[in-house]
C-alpha cells in the first residue's frame, strides 16, 4: 500500500506530565495486553561478532564475495532464443574454503517440472525447456577443466576438484548456453507484439552466482517467482547482438554508440546530456523510417558496461520511440535518464512524460537519501508491468497519468532498495518493497509540488482513505503471516499488505509518531550509507535504527515485524482532584489489545482552548491501565486519544471522553 505522509501538528500548548503505574481491575480484566511480551528483550543472535557489529554496521572483518561478469549474447527474433557465452570471475573473500559453487538459473522456472509449477494454483500452462548448456568449464590454479555440474531446479552446483581457498581465492567459470524466451507468460522476461514490431524485455537471462555469506553460507532458495533476488556485486561487461533495425536499452552505459546509432541520434543524445528538457532521440515518425538505423549490416552488437552492480537487464525492439534528459545529482554530478516505448504509448499524459518522472524521481531520492550511482537510468515500456533491475525499469505500455508517475517512481526507487542496499529479497520482501514504498510516500508529496500526491496503490480504499484505518483489518486477521516470513511463503492475499503496505506504514509511524523526523532521517541515512553495496539482514537494520536513533525499539520490531498484533487504546475515566478543576484532573487510560504505542491526547477546555500532550510508550511498560495527572486550569469538556487518527486503533469510539 502506498500511503500519504503522516504529519504531526501541535495544537495549542504542550502539557507536561508524569505517568503513574496503577492497576485498574475493571479495564485490565478485559485487556489482552501483556507488557512482559511486548517489552521482553529481543535477541540478536550472532551479532556483535567479527563480521557484523552490534550497532548495526559491518564489523572490522566483514566480508562478501564478488562476481565479475563478461557476457556475449545474441537475441534470435526468429527462434525467440537467447544464446550466450558467459565468463564469471569469482572471488571468495570469505574465511572458508568452498568445495562447491552455486549459481541461480531463473529461466528454469518455466520448465514443466519446475518447483514453481507446484507453488501456486493456476500456474501457467505454457512452458519452455529452460537453460540448455553447451559447455561448462572452470579455470582454477592456472588449469581449465570441464565443470562437474548438477542442475537442481533453478540452481546449478559446480563441484570442484580442489576447494576454492578463502581470503581472496579466485576461480573463473565459463558457460555457453541458450534458452527460449517465455513470451507473454514470462512475467519478468518476455516479448509482446506492438504495431511496429515485438518488444523484448530480457531479464534473469544469464546464470548468476548465488550469495555466500556469514549468515547462511550459500543462499540457495529456489526461484518460484514471488520471492525476488539476492545477488553478489561486481562489474559487468556485456554485449547483445540483435537485428540491425532494433534498438537496445540496457543497464549501464553504452560503450559503442557510434557503431549502433545514427549521426543525428548521437547529436540528440549529446544535447539531452546537457538539458533538463526531454529531447527526442528517435521520434514516433522515425520509427518506421529506415534511416533512423545505421545502414549496411544485418546485425549490430550493442556493448554495455556497468560497475559495482548486482545485476543487469535490457530491452530490445525495432518499435521504440526514444527520448532522454539530464539528471542533476548532488555534488554537481550528472547522469542520463531515458525512456523507450512504442507509438501506442505516445501521449502528453502518457509516456511523453516518462523521462520527466524518471528524472525527477532520481533527483529527489538522490538529494534526500543517497546519490544515484549509475551513469544511465532507463524507463522501458512493455508488459512486465512494473519490474526493476539496476539502471533499468520495465513499466506498462498502457500506463499514463498518475499511474505512470507512481510506477516509474516506485520502480526506479528500487535502485536504492535493494540495488544499492543489497538486501535478500528472496527471504525478506519487506526490506525492498516496504522500504521502497516508504520513500515513495514522500516522493509523491514533493515531486512537482505534489501533483500526484497522495500515492495510492488501489488495493486499500481506492477513494483515498486513512491508511491507519485501512490497516486495521489486516492487524485483526488471525491468518495473516508475519512480515518476517520467507517471501514465497506469504500467500498472494497477503503479499501486498505484508510486503508493501505494512512495512511502509510502520516506517511512517516510526518517523512521524515515535522517533520524529530528524532522529529517524539521520538513522535511516546511516543505514543506507553503511550498507550501500553490501548485504544487510533485518537485524542489521533494527540495530542500526536502535543505535543511531538512540532508542531501544525492540518492542516495535517485535509487535510490528515479528507479529501482527492489533491496537486499541481507550479512555476509562476522568476525575477532578477534590472535585475541583483548578486542582487538576486524573485521566485513566487503558491498552486493550496486544500492541503498545505512544499516543497523543487532546484536551479541550470549556473556554474552547485546546491543549496537547505526547504520551510515551513507557506508559505501558508495567501494565495495561495507567492514570495520567493533568495540570489544573479550567473544566474539561472533551478528551480525545490520537485525535489526528495516526495510529491503527481498533475502536476510535472509546478514544473520546466528554463531560456530562
Amino acid at each position: 500500500m502506498l500511503i500519504p505522509k503522516i504529519s504531526f501538528s501541535v495544537i495549542g500548548l504542550i502539557i507536561s506530565i508524569a505517568v503513574f503505574s496503577q492497576a485498574g481491575p475493571a479495564a485490565g480484566a478485559r485487556s489482552k495486553f501483556d507488557p512482559q511480551k511486548v517489552f521482553a528483550p529481543l535477541s540478536y543472535t550472532g551479532y556483535g561478532s567479527a563480521f557484523r557489529s552490534a550497532k548495526g554496521s559491518p564489523a572490522a572483518n566483514y566480508w562478501q564475495n564478488r562476481a565479475d561478469y563478461v557476457i556475449n549474447a545474441e537475441l534470435d527474433t526468429v527462434s525467440k532464443q537467447i544464446t550466450g557465452a558467459e565468463t564469471i570471475h569469482y572471488t571468495n573473500n570469505s574465511p572458508d574454503s568452498l568445495q562447491s559453487l552455486w549459481l541461480q538459473l531463473d529461466e528454469n522456472t518455466y520448465t514443466i517440472d519446475a518447483r514453481s509449477q507446484y507453488f501456486i494454483t493456476g500456474a501457467s500452462a505454457k512452458f519452455t525447456s529452460g537453460y540448455i548448456f553447451n559447455a561448462a568449464t572452470v579455470e582454477q590454479n592456472g588449469k581449465m577443466v570441464p565443470a562437474d555440474c548438477i542442475v537442481a531446479d533453478t540452481r546449478l552446483q559446480i563441484r570442484l576438484k580442489s576447494a576454492l581457498k578463502g581470503n581472496g581465492g579466485k576461480i573463473t567459470i565459463a558457460l555457453q548456453y541458450n534458452y527460449t524466451i517465455p513470451g507473454d507468460f514470462g512475467g519478468r522476461t518476455d516479448y509482446v507484439d506492438t504495431k511496429n514490431g515485438k518488444i523484448y524485455e530480457i531479464a534473469q537471462w544469464y546464470p548468476r552466482m548465488c550469495v555466500y555469506d556469514d549468515l547462511a553460507g550459500w543462499n540457495t532458495l529456489p526461484y518460484l517467482g514471488s520471492g525476488e533476488f539476492f545477488c553478489e556485486y561486481g562489474d559487468y561487461d556485456y554485449s547483445v547482438t540483435v537485428p540491425a533495425d532494433m534498438i537496445v536499452v540496457g543497464s549501464g552505459e553504452l560503450q559503442n554508440p557510434k557503431e549502433v546509432l545514427t549521426t543525428k541520434q548521437l547529436a540528440r543524445l549529446e544535447h539531452a546530456r546537457n538539458t533538463d528538457t526531454t529531447i527526442m532521440i528517435r521520434t514516433a515518425e522515425e520509427v518506421t523510417d529506415a534511416t533512423s538505423r545505421p545502414a549496411g549490416k544485418a546485425k549490430l552488437t550493442w556493448h554495455f558496461k556497468m560497475a559495482n552492480t548486482r545485476d543487469v537487464a535490457f530491452g530490445a525492439s525495432k518499435a521504440y520511440v526514444w527520448d532522454a534528459a539530464r539528471v542533476n545529482l548532488p555534488g554537481k554530478k550528472k547522469c542520463l535518464a531515458m525512456s523507450a516505448y512504442p507509438v501506442e504509448s505516445v501521449g502528453d499524459t502518457a509516456w511523453n512524460r516518462a523521462t520527466e518522472y524518471l528524472k525527477k524521481s532520481i533527483e529527489y531520492f538522490s538529494t534526500t537519501w543517497f546519490p544515484y550511482p549509475y551513469p544511465v537510468a532507463v524507463n522501458e515500456a512493455g508488459i512486465a508491468g512494473g519490474m526493476e533491475y539496476p539502471g533499468i525499469v520495465f513499466d506498462g505500455i498502457t500506463d499514463k497519468g498518475k499511474d505512470l508517475f507512481w510506477i516509474t517512481c516506485h520502480e526506479i526507487g528500487h535502485n536504492w532498495f535493494p540495488m544499492i542496499v543489497g538486501s535478500n529479497e528472496r527471504s525478506y520482501a519487506w526490506m525492498d518493497e516496504g522500504f521502497n514504498t516508504f520513500i515513495d510516500v514522500y516522493a509523491s508529496e514533493k515531486i512537482n509540488e505534489g501533483e500526484f500526491d497522495p500515492k495510492r496503490d488501489g488495493e486499500y480504499a481506492p477513494g483515498g482513505g486513512n491508511p491507519a484505518d485501512e490497516i486495521v483489518p489486516l492487524l485483526n486477521d488471525s491468518l495473516a503471516p508475519s512480515m518476517m516470513m520467507r517471501a514465497d511463503a506469504i500467500p498472494e492475499k497477503y503479499r501486498h499488505p505484508m510486503s508493501y503496505f505494512k512495512p511502509a506504514f510502520g516506517l511512517v509511524m516510526l518517523r512521524e509518531n515515535i522517533l520524529g523526523k530528524k532522529r529517524f532521517d539521520y538513522a535511516f541515512k546511516q543505514y543506507i550509507s553503511t550498507w550501500a553495496y553490501k548485504h544487510p539482514s533485518p537485524y542489521d537494520f533494527f540495530n542500526t535504527m536502535n543505535n543511531e536513533a538512540g532508542e531501544d525499539l525492540s518492542w516495535f520490531w517485535r509487535e510490528w515485524f515479528f507479529n501482527n498484533w492489533p491496537l486499541d487504546i481507550a479512555v476509562v475515566d476522568l476525575k477532578y482532584r477534590n472535585n475541583d478543576p483548578t486542582q487538576g484532573a486524573l485521566l485513566t487510560v487503558a491498552n486493550l489489545e496486544k500492541m503498545a504505542m505512544p499516543f497523543t491526547i487532546r484536551v479541550v477546555l470549556d473556554d474552547g482552548t485546546q491543549l496537547r500532550m505526547d504520551v510515551p510508550v513507557e506508559t505501558w511498560l508495567q501494565g495495561s491501565v495507567q492514570t495520567i495527572p493533568l495540570v489544573g486550569r479550567r473544566p474539561i469538556t472533551t478528551i480525545i486519544l490520537d485525535p489526528a487518527k495516526k495510529l491503527p486503533d481498533n475502536n476510535r469510539q472509546n478514544n473520546i471522553w466528554k463531560s456530562k
